[in-house]
């Protein structure tokens, strides 16, 4: 059964695409842009980004009953692939122990800007 996934607590999507989907047990997050939900803004620099799209994830994840360690696969987007130390020091704040699997890539261009985008699955 295919329910949709919507939490106040991170930003609304701009675009025709939920939140977050979840599909017998299964939880799809949608890639989360680092703007903060309550002003719209998107802070500087990539560790501040980084921590805004994963507390986004991590709100979606509260609003479907599940926490961080539920996470099995992510997917990290960059604008510069520079920022990967950075951007890892803060994803590793998140992920302590049983880390999920992961790809990480550079791309030309987010939306609004971003310096970074990151998506979730998750299970019960």
């Amino acid at each position: 059964m295919k329910r949709i996934i919507a939490s106040p607590k991170a930003p609304k999507a701009i675009g025709p695409y939920s939140q977050a989907i979840e599909l017998n047990g299964t939880l799809f997050i949608s890639g989360q842009l680092p703007v903060n939900p309550e002003s719209g803004e998107i802070p500087a620099g990539i560790e501040a980004q980084t921590r805004q799209a994963l507390n986004n994830v991590g709100a979606i994840l509260e609003e479907a009953g599940l926490t961080f360690n539920d996470v099995a696969k992510t997917t990290v987007l960059l604008q510069d692939i520079n920022d990967f130390a950075a951007m890892n020091a803060v994803y590793a704040e998140y992920f302590p122990q049983d880390k999920p699997a992961r790809v990480c890539y550079q791309v030309a261009a987010l939306p609004k800007g971003a310096l970074t985008e990151i998506d979730a699955i998750a299970g019960k």
